[in-house]
């Protein structure tokens, strides 16, 4: 097969070729690593047309509206899968046996638990610290209680520390909340699922150790995490692979993703859309605010409408409804805001202005629905998406270690002043004016 390239032409100098690489999905890629021996680079804020490193855990074509896991097809891993499953795939490239997924369980469950002294560390927050600022130092601490497995040029050092993140994450996070409420913190239950698990250490009481969870309801926690386990290349992704090129030890690279998540821009969406619904107020206020969404000079937009990366739709979204009806049914709640919601939803669906520019109801509408149903605070939802993209930080984080890789260095473009000499500050006077 004939190698492809490309060629750019540089004014009043020789044609510079360029490798084309060509992935297995996807649009082929200029290769543009040795424009630098030209003295020229590529300016492309956002990096939305540059290819930050070789990956073969997640695809998504957004024109399309698809989402693959290790080629696997998002909607059949949230019917068909569980998180842990999952989390297995996304580790280790391929579906687990049996006796690999038990395995596995088995591991992930012997790893919920947290260092004792771990719990006095929640002390030094506020009790009205934001649960992520929370979760940024915890996590960021865990480096200093796990010394066994730092090493990451060992990849038994880089596999243990990874089962204990994903296992530990759910700990933490209710550890979080408890502390905001100033109630006990619960312990893990090895005899419940990773989602039965959570919802118990977040709702559980030492007075009713043993009171059953919903399956309705975990199974939507569950689904969840699925949905939020990894997405790519994002903010947060590509900041736990520019921590970990490095050399930083693990948890100290997810901590840095857990900040980048923190940004409204990102991990934030769920929460604006509850923030949308108060602003809103009530169903009778629906059609004056969808013409603000429609008007152009109007700063008001419709939030968990549209996506940026999907531009048909959102796979996750059609999973997240079904699974939205069923809790919303299971629970019957009387709550304004759903009621809000689910009308809101209604007459958007129908509008022709949303359905000509695809903006569909997306993950995050219906999966804020969710959690505000189960009672989970707004506070805590970037939270939660932090719990479950933990295990795509972390594969990310694997694969780039397990492969030649090269500390990352972004190049700019410098529009500040030109070389020019040191002023003495006796001189400096009237120099601004």
């Amino acid at each position: 097969m004939t190698e492809k390239k490309a060629q750019l032409i540089i004014e009043d100098t020789t044609p510079v070729e360029l490798p084309i690489l060509s992935g297995s999905l996807g649009p082929d890629v200029i290769d543009v690593r040795e424009l630098g021996a030209t003295n020229h680079f590529t300016f492309d804020p956002g990096f939305m047309s540059t290819a930050a490193c070789e990956s073969k855990i997640t695809y998504i074509d957004g024109d399309k509206g698809i989402l693959l896991h290790r080629g696997y097809p998002i909607e059949q891993l949230a019917q068909h899968s569980d998180y842990l499953e999952v989390c297995y795939l996304l580790l280790n490239g391929e579906l687990p046996s049996a006796r690999e997924k038990a395995q596995f369980v088995d591991i992930i469950k012997n790893h919920t638990m947290v260092h004792e002294q771990l719990k006095s560390f929640f002390n030094g927050f506020r009790r009205d610290a934001h649960p992520m600022a929370v979760m940024c130092g915890v996590v960021g601490a865990l480096s200093a209680f796990y010394h066994d497995s730092l090493d990451i040029t060992k990849p038994r050092h880089r596999e243990v520390s990874a089962m204990r993140l994903i296992a530990k994450m759910p700990t933490i996070a209710a550890m979080a909340y408890k502390y905001s409420l100033g109630e006990p913190m619960m312990y893990p239950r090895n005899n419940l699922s990773y989602a039965e698990n959570f919802l118990h250490m977040m709702f559980g009481s030492p007075c009713e150790p043993d009171k059953p969870i919903n399956p309705v309801l975990a199974r939507a926690i569950d689904r969840i995490f699925i949905l939020h386990a990894d997405h790519e290349q994002n903010a947060s992704t590509s900041t736990v692979r520019l921590a970990g090129s490095s050399g930083a030890n693990p948890f100290a690279c997810i901590a840095a993703g857990i900040a980048a998540l923190w940004g409204p821009a990102h991990g934030g969406a769920n929460e604006a859309v509850l923030n949308m619904l108060e602003e809103i107020g009530s169903v009778e206020h629906i059609e004056r605010f969808i013409a603000k969404a429609k008007d152009p000079n109007d700063p008001f937009r419709l939030m968990g409408f549209g996506h940026r990366v999907y531009k048909s739709f959102d796979p996750r979204a059609q999973v997240m409804k079904r699974t939205c009806d069923a809790v919303l049914t299971e629970l019957g709640i009387d709550d304004p805001q759903l009621e809000l919601a689910v009308r809101l939803e209604e007459i958007a669906l129908a509008d022709p202005y949303f359905k000509e520019r695809n903006l569909y109801p997306n993950v995050d509408f219906y999966s804020g629905i969710i959690l505000k149903a189960i009672g989970i605070p707004t506070s805590m939802f970037t939270v939660i998406f932090a719990l479950a993209r933990t295990v795509g930080w972390i594969s990310h984080w694997q694969e780039m270690l397990s492969a030649p890789y090269k500390i990352g260095r972004p190049r700019q473009l410098y529009t500040g002043s030109a070389l020019r000499d040191f002023v003495p500050l006796e001189r400096r006077n009237g120099m601004a004016e």
